[in-house]
C-alpha cells in the first residue's frame, strides 16, 4: 500500500467513526477511570522486509475512555525481526504512539470496535538506527469481565515509512494481531441514583379536610370536624357578643324586631351580630349554642321565659342572614344565673340583659 492510499484510509476511518458517534455519544454511561493495557501480539510482514514473515510483540498502553463509546490510549510495543539470509542479524522495531478506539453496543456486552492510530517507529539494525513515522489502523471486539477488567482482541494493517533500514525499500504494510488486558485504577464510580419519582398531585377540585383544600391544607391529619383555620390548623374561634344588650324586659311576647328590643345604641349591637354571622360564615363547621340571660329583677320564672325570648330573637337573626339551624344548639334560656355584672348596679344589670354564643369546641 503506497503513502496516499494509506492517508486516504486514515482519513475514511477517522471520518466514519466520528460520524457514526456523533449521534449518541451522550447516550450511555461510562467508566472514565484511568486503565492500563498489557499486550501480546503477532506480526504478519511486509515481504519486503526480508525477514522471518511472521514475528510477535508485546507492548503496554495507557488511557482511559472520554465518553462512552471513544477510548485514547499512549502506548509502546516492541519487536524483533531476523533478517533473512542465515546471518543471524536482526532488526528491531521499538513503537510510541497514540491510538483511538470507538467502539459500538451496550458497555457490558461485546463490543465491536474500529481502531486508528500514529506513532513514531525507532528502528535498529545493523546498517541504521534512526526514527520514522507509523500509522495503522484496525477493528477488535472488547468485553467487560469484571468492574475493572476488560478483554480485547484486535486486528489491523500498520505502516512504517521506515526508508533507512535497507536503501532499496521505502516503506512497509504489516498486518498484526494482538490480545490485551485493560485493568483500570481505583474504585468505580457510584451508580447514579435513580431519579426521583415525582409524588402524585392532589386533586384540588374535590378532596378536602376539614372544609379545607388539601392544596391548601398544613394540618391534613386532622380528624374531620375539629375546628381550622384557612390553612387547616387548628384554630380557637371566639365569638364575642359583649356590646349586644337588651332594653329591660325586652323583648316582648310576640316581638320579632330585634333593633326595638335591643339596648342604645341599636347600631353598635347590630354590627356586632353582623360581625358574628361573618365570622360563622368563614367557619362553616363551628357551631355554637346560642344561650339568653337576664338581670335579678322579677320573678325566677318571668326572667327564664325572657332568657329564652332573647336566645330566640338572636337565634331567627342568625338564621335570617343565612346561617343554618343546624349549626346552632338551641335557643336556651339560663335566666338570671351567671351573671357577668353586679344586679346591685344598674350598669351592672344592664351587661346581664345578653344573650352569648358559646362556640363548642
Amino acid at each position: 500500500m503506497n503513502r496516499k492510499g494509506l492517508y486516504f484510509v486514515i482519513a475514511l476511518a477517522l471520518g466514519g467513526v466520528g460520524a457514526a458517534h456523533a449521534q449518541d455519544s451522550a447516550t450511555q454511561s461510562y467508566d472514565g477511570r484511568w486503565y492500563i493495557a498489557p499486550t501480546v501480539g503477532g506480526y504478519y510482514n511486509d515481504t519486503d522486509r526480508n525477514t522471518n514473515s511472521r514475528q510477535v510483540y508485546y507492548g503496554l498502553g495507557f488511557g482511559r475512555f472520554i465518553n462512552s463509546y471513544t477510548s485514547l490510549d499512549v502506548f509502546f510495543d516492541r519487536t524483533k525481526r531476523t533478517i533473512d539470509g542465515g546471518n543471524s542479524q536482526r532488526w528491531s522495531n521499538n513503537n510510541v504512539g497514540v491510538a483511538a478506539r470507538f467502539y459500538y453496543g451496550d458497555w457490558n456486552a461485546w463490543r465491536p470496535y474500529a481502531l486508528v492510530g500514529v506513532m513514531g517507529s525507532y528502528h535498529s539494525n545493523p546498517a541504521d538506527k534512526a526514527w520514522a513515522p507509523a500509522a495503522e489502523i484496525g477493528g477488535g471486539v472488547s468485553k467487560t469481565v469484571t468492574d475493572s477488567t476488560d478483554f480485547r482482541v484486535e486486528a489491523g494493517y500498520r505502516y512504517d515509512w521506515d526508508d533507512k533500514s535497507q536503501p532499496s525499500k521505502n516503506g512497509y504494510g504489516d498486518w498484526f494481531l494482538g490480545f490485551s488486558i485493560v485493568s483500570r485504577f481505583g474504585e468505580p464510580a457510584a451508580a447514579p441514583a435513580p431519579a426521583p419519582v415525582a409524588p402524585v398531585a392532589p386533586d384540588c377540585s374535590k378532596q378536602f379536610r376539614n372544609g379545607v383544600n388539601l392544596c391548601d391544607n398544613k394540618c391534613p391529619d386532622l380528624p374531620e370536624g375539629t375546628i381550622v383555620g384557612p390553612d387547616g390548623c387548628p384554630q380557637k374561634v371566639v365569638i364575642d357578643l359583649r356590646g349586644v344588650n337588651f332594653k329591660f324586659d325586652r323583648p316582648k311576647k310576640g316581638e320579632t324586631d330585634i333593633k326595638k328590643a335591643l339596648a342604645e345604641p341599636t347600631a353598635d349591637s347590630v354590627a356586632i351580630l353582623d360581625q358574628a354571622v361573618d365570622t360563622l360564615q368563614r367557619y362553616p363547621q363551628v357551631k355554637v349554642t346560642v344561650a339568653g340571660y337576664t338581670d335579678s329583677v322579677g320573678k325566677d320564672a318571668y326572667n327564664q321565659d325572657l332568657s329564652e325570648r332573647r336566645a330566640s330573637i338572636v337565634f331567627k337573626y342568625l338564621t335570617a342572614h343565612g346561617i343554618t339551624a343546624d349549626r346552632l344548639v338551641g335557643p336556651i334560656g339560663h335566666g338570671k344565673n351567671d351573671p357577668i355584672g353586679s344586679n346591685d348596679t344598674d350598669a351592672g344589670r344592664a351587661q346581664n340583659r345578653r344573650t352569648e354564643l358559646q362556640v363548642q369546641q
